[in-house]
């Protein structure tokens, strides 16, 4: 305990801090470009003659990319680095933003949305790794959540930017500057951003962790020096090295499986289950969907837009409280928090839509207070996922498995996450035309429930532990 506390009050505040803060930036670009759909599906429709399967498949383009991306950047980050692999997203977030906003045809547009899901998939997966390893142990959880405010706050800078771009036109598909349609807009500007990253990254160091697997252990140690002082990064070079491999081999995908069994180790299960279950609790059909969701049963399409400002001005409230919370209780307290706060607000919500009828010109309606339930409920659901399942999921994979398959294992978990987000993002339209919002719901519901026993039965806490003492 002693030399843990010597190694927080010794380490450099402000490297640390300006390291986290260009790595997160990846999160908002993932918050932004994820975000950047929701409100401009009108848009779509009526520039590519879109139906329901259609629309379901241009918000879910993003996410083909997204799985490919994790998986991906996963081996990459073992192969070229972590800050390498970061810069190659900042690259990928500038062609599909361009692209995008100037995409003639659905083909093309889904096109850039995979492009730009490569880079979503990619910063999802290798910022949290390379803050884990720069991060004191001590602060770790802290510093780590600080990726869930940024992909938030990147959601609600394209709700805000989104909302803005429409009322200046007067709708999304009304002309704006040039006589370019406003929802081409709200992608055009994700090139700012994007630009901003990709320089950023070039003042921040490579890390430690990743220059010892690369025999670069004196760079290692510099890097460690500037962070934890020359004691500490002596010491801690000798630990990674220990930690990896008896033989000392080069990370690879064979390294997730028990050897002489062909099983994947329990760990590698462990955090597969933490990424699915993220997603199968439907926290992306509000940041994809919210304005359609909420014009489905009356709400105009202004107030939408307002609605989806105020779930994520509360997911960063929430996300706040969980950098405050982690490293003080611990990641699985707050993970079982939070699946029993969802699980009853998403039935909450669901009752409330079940109770909606027809407005008579083919429309829904929430009669009675029903409207404000379901509107006071998806919110509070939103605040129980922030301050738990939202960081904490990205917090442990980022830190729970050994240095030796930390990159194989983020690829393995995040190609999970990504393709779980797809599966629920791309049938939600089909589901929410028949069997309906209500029943939709339900199985959220169930699934925030099994979480519950899931992370009973099955997630070690990792608070305050070294990442040379992380098992599996």
């Amino acid at each position: 305990m002693g030399e843990a506390s010597q190694v927080v009050s010794e380490f450099n505040r402000a490297l640390t801090l300006r390291i986290v803060a260009v790595a997160t930036i990846g999160g908002f670009m993932f918050g932004y470009d994820s975000g950047v759909i929701n409100g401009t599906q009108k848009g779509l429709e009526a520039a590519f003659d879109l139906g329901r399967l259609g629309i379901g498949i241009n918000v879910g383009a993003i996410l083909v990319g997204s799985s490919i991306g994790a998986f991906g950047a996963g081996r990459l980050s073992d192969l070229i680095g972590r800050r390498a692999t970061m810069m190659v997203s900042a690259f990928l977030f500038i062609v599909s933003a361009a692209m995008a906003s100037a995409a003639g045809s659905s083909e093309i547009f889904i096109l850039a949305r995979i492009i730009g899901g490569l880079g979503v998939g990619a910063a999802s997966v290798t910022s949290p790794v390379y803050i884990s390893e720069v991060a004191p142990a001590k602060m770790r959880g802290s510093l780590s959540s600080v990726q869930q405010v940024m992909i938030i706050s990147g959601l609600t800078g394209a709700f805000v930017a989104n909302f803005f771009l429409a009322r200046l036109a007067g709708g999304s598909t009304d002309p704006l500057w040039f006589d370019i349609p406003a929802w081409r807009w709200m992608f055009g500007l994700q090139v700012i951003p994007a630009a901003l990253y990709l320089l950023a990254l070039l003042t921040i160091p490579e890390s430690p962790r990743y220059l010892t697997m690369k025999d670069k252990d004196d760079q290692a140690e510099s890097v460690l020096t500037r962070l934890f002082g020359a004691a500490h990064a002596a010491r801690t070079v000798r630990d990674i090295r220990a930690s990896l491999a008896s033989d000392h081999h080069k990370p690879k995908l064979s390294d997730l499986f028990v050897s002489g069994t062909g099983k994947l180790r329990p760990i590698v299960w462990v955090g597969i289950g933490l990424a699915v279950f993220q997603q199968l609790v439907g926290i992306n059909v509000v940041f994809y969907y919210g304005a359609t969701l909420w014009e489905a049963v009356g709400f105009t399409e202004d107030n939408a837009l307002q609605v989806n400002i105020l779930s994520g001005v509360l997911s960063i409230g929430a996300c706040l409280g969980a950098i405050a919370l982690i490293d003080r209780i611990g990641r699985r307290p707050l993970l079982l928090i939070g699946s029993a706060g969802m699980t009853v607000t998403l039935a909450t919500v669901a009752w409330a839509f079940s109770t909606a009828v027809s407005d008579g010109a083919g429309g829904l309606t929430l009669p009675g207070n029903s409207g404000v339930i379901a509107l006071a409920a998806a919110n509070l659901y939103v605040i129980f996922f922030n301050l738990s399942w939202g960081p904490v999921m990205w917090v442990m994979l980022g830190e729970m498995f050994p240095n030796q398959i930390r990159g194989s294992a983020l690829a393995v978990a995040g190609f999970a996450q990504w393709m779980a987000n797809a599966a629920i993002s791309v049938s939600f339209p089909t589901l929410a035309a028949w069997p309906g919002l209500a029943i939709t719901y339900v199985f959220y519901a169930l699934a925030a429930a099994v979480s519950f026993f899931f992370v009973r039965a099955m997630v070690n806490e990792t608070r305050g532990r070294e990442l040379e003492e992380m098992e599996g």
